[in-house]
C-alpha cells in the first residue's frame, strides 16, 4: 500500500471501524481510505444527489462566502477561474461572475464532463472537492499545471483531526470521503510545487503559483 498522493510506502493503521479502513501516510500525513472500500461511481452519484445546496440559499451562499471572500480579495479586476467539482448548481462560480470574473465550471458528475485543458486560469477554487478525489496526486498536478504564475488555488475540506478523535468524527462518516488532509499535507504539497501558502481559515487553504 502506498500512499495516493505522495506515492510513499511508509503507511499505517490510522483507525478502523465497522465500515472501512484508514491509513496514514508517514511522509505527507495524509489519511485515506484504501480503494477496496471505495463507493461505485454510482453509489457516490446517489449520495451527491441527496445533497440541497439550492443556489437560492443564503445559508449555503454564506457557506461559500468563506471561500469567496478570502480568494475574491487576492484577485485583479476581470480574472478568469475555474471552479472545480462544481455540483449540480455552480453557485460559487456564479458569486464570482457577479464579482466581475469569468469563470469556467468542471464537474465529473453534474457537467460540464472535461476540463478545458487548452485554458489558463488566474484562480482555481475547489470546495468540499479534495476528500472525495481517487487519484490526488494526479487530479491535483493537473489543477496546478492550469493555473498562470501568479496565481491561486483556494481549496475548502474540513481538516484531519487528532487520531483519539477520530472515530467519533463525522466528518469520516460520509463514504463519499475518501482523503482526509491536515496542515502538513497541504505544507508537503506547497513544497512539492514549490508554491506559496497561507491558511485563512481552519478549513480553508490557498496556494498561490510564484512567478518565474
Amino acid at each position: 500500500m502506498t500512499c495516493p498522493l505522495c506515492s510513499a510506502k511508509t503507511v499505517a493503521d490510522y483507525c478502523r471501524d465497522t465500515v472501512r479502513e484508514y491509513l496514514r501516510c508517514d511522509r505527507c500525513g495524509l489519511v485515506f481510505v484504501p480503494g477496496r472500500f471505495h463507493l461505485s461511481p454510482e453509489d457516490e452519484k446517489k449520495r451527491y444527489d441527496l445533497h440541497r445546496n439550492a443556489p437560492d440559499d443564503p445559508g449555503y451562499r454564506g457557506f461559500l462566502n468563506r471561500l469567496f471572500i478570502p480568494v475574491n480579495e487576492r484577485l485583479a479586476p476581470a480574472s478568469t477561474g475555474l471552479d472545480f467539482g462544481s455540483g449540480p448548481e455552480p453557485l460559487l462560480s456564479r458569486m464570482f461572475g457577479e464579482a466581475g470574473h469569468t469563470m469556467r465550471s468542471y464537474d465529473p458528475f453534474y457537467g460540464p464532463f472535461s476540463i478545458p485543458g487548452e485554458q489558463r486560469f488566474d484562480f482555481i477554487t475547489a470546495s468540499e472537492v479534495v476528500e472525495h478525489l481517487r487519484q490526488p496526486r494526479k487530479e491535483l498536478d493537473q489543477l496546478w499545471a492550469l493555473l498562470r504564475p501568479g496565481g491561486f488555488l483556494g481549496i475548502m475540506t474540513q481538516p484531519l483531526v487528532e487520531q483519539s478523535a477520530f472515530p467519533a468524527w463525522h466528518y469520516k462518516n460520509d463514504r463519499t470521503h475518501i482523503l482526509f488532509f491536515s496542515p502538513p499535507t497541504f505544507l508537503w504539497l506547497a513544497e512539492h510545487w514549490g508554491a506559496d501558502l497561507t491558511f485563512p481559515e481552519k478549513d480553508l487553504v490557498i496556494f498561490r503559483k510564484r512567478r518565474a
